[in-house]
């Protein structure tokens, strides 16, 4: 897939999905299908981040698909 400039993200490689159910962060250079980036933006949950230690220190989890690593 392709990094994104819908919704809140301006070509950002993380997006971090703000839903309360979900709090993780997607890698868009390594996205997978079952990350479901396009509905996370229309439900307006993007958050963008430069970096992954800043999408971690905001307290997101790590993507089991794109990612790996989940805590959860």
């Amino acid at each position: 897939m392709a990094r994104r400039h819908t919704g809140n993200m301006n070509g950002e490689r993380y997006l971090a999905n703000k839903s309360a159910s979900k709090r993780e962060v997607h890698d868009l250079d390594n996205e997978k299908t079952n990350c479901q980036i396009d509905e996370i933006i229309r439900a307006k949950n993007d958050v963008p981040y430069n970096s992954l230690s800043s999408a971690h220190t905001a307290g997101y989890d790590n993507c089991a698909y794109c990612l790996g690593g989940s805590t959860r």
